[in-house]
């Protein structure tokens, strides 16, 4: 199985966090698409004999596409891969966009979930964050999808911002759950280099992030979502039963996905491939079939600290007999490392298995970095 991830590289305006790929500017949209199109028909044969069973929109912002859009760029894939039947079809949309007559017109596409970029249903946290939307736009749209009959929805919340009070915090996990929403991410707020936020921190137009302030929203997160019947499936996913994200699952699980449009990512296990950052270049090296990629080949120490990275992060967690496949005694010294873990209530070993704890989750990053190959 694999799955396809299409970036759609636009926003109406630059939220003052983000460091993704994206223009303000819709003037190339079309002829983006056509190169977009094209990119997905040449890329086929990487994922010959294997079946799609997830798509995702990502962005950007994807519901900037009109429902035809939509579905020229879907027949393309039917025309060219081999789908699941039950297939996932995920379009990250802004909630501004997501009127009940662009929910009519996505009926008829093959679109069936949503991934809403809420962040918080408060207007100081959105302004503070340069949103498009507002308040009132964050909880209508998700009312309009369900009425809509789009009831496979997950929303982004982001905590640990200056003007997120632990109040407010609370209060907005409690509107994600009056509103049944089957799959929650949640993501402390960060200080991306080369961001609006990162300039207005260095000029002291903004607080630095508090650690100890986001450690705490954090284990409030992992309160009401217990609570509330959410399974925490990730260190920043969580579900209701069985409502886990099947595109995001397979990045953690190492499935292979091909990533089309600029910037995106692509993987096979072997090798990592990325796409120019850059649209007009992306069109024309499209348009003139010359190079528009980057290639990384894996070393095998490359793919056990990949395997540690996405597993640890995951309620699976790492398996020692799957460590086995590096050889040598790559087994052996990864259980003597996360045994200190263990022993500082970090981590827990079940049989063969190891995962973090609530309190390993707070500084997950740096275990990880702790248990990678050098």
């Amino acid at each position: 199985m694999a799955g396809i991830y299409i970036h759609i590289p636009f926003c109406k305006q630059a939220c003052h966090y983000c460091n993704f790929h994206f223009s303000t500017s819709l003037k190339q949209k079309d002829i983006l698409l056509e190169a977009i199109h094209k990119e997905l028909k040449v890329r086929k044969e990487e994922l010959a004999g294997q079946t799609v069973e997830t798509v995702y929109w990502g962005g950007g912002t994807p519901s900037l596409l009109s429902a035809a859009e939509i579905s020229e760029m879907w027949d393309v894939i039917t025309k060219n891969y081999t789908l699941k039947d039950d297939l996932e079809l995920t379009l990250e949309a802004n909630p501004d966009d997501l009127t009940p007559a662009y929910l009519n017109a996505l009926i008829k596409t093959p679109i069936n979930r949503f991934s809403i970029g809420i962040q918080s249903f408060f207007d100081e946290d959105l302004a503070f964050m340069n949103r498009a939307h507002n308040a009132s736009h964050a909880y209508t749209c998700i009312q309009a999808a369900q009425d809509a009959g789009f009831d496979n929805l997950t929303i982004d919340l982001i905590y640990g911002t200056p003007t997120t009070s632990h109040e407010r915090w609370k209060a907005n996990l409690n509107k994600a759950f009056e509103l049944s929403i089957p799959h929650i991410s949640c993501y402390a707020l960060t200080v991306e280099p080369k961001t609006a936020l990162a300039h207005f921190v260095k000029t002291g137009k903004a607080a630095n992030i508090d650690d100890d302030h986001t450690a705490e929203q954090f284990e409030i997160l992992l309160s009401e979502m217990e609570r509330n019947g959410y399974e925490q499936y990730e260190i920043s996913n969580f579900c209701l039963p069985n409502k886990y994200a099947k595109h995001n699952s397979n990045y953690w699980t190492g499935k292979h996905y091909l990533g089309i449009g600029p910037a995106a990512h692509s993987f096979n296990g072997r090798t990592r491939r990325w796409n120019i950052a850059n649209n007009a270049q992306y069109i024309n090296a499209l348009k003139n079939d010359t190079t528009y990629w980057e290639t990384e080949v894996l070393t095998a120490e490359n793919q056990f600290n990949e395997y540690i990275m996405t597993a640890l992060r995951t309620k699976w967690g790492v398996s020692a007999r799957h460590l086995e496949g590096w050889g040598g005694n790559t087994r052996t010294w990864f259980e003597k490392e996360a045994m200190i873990f263990v022993r500082q209530g970090l981590m827990t070993k079940r049989g063969e298995v190891y995962t973090l704890t609530a309190k390993g989750k707070i500084v997950s990053d740096s275990i990880i970095a702790d248990l990678f190959l050098d």
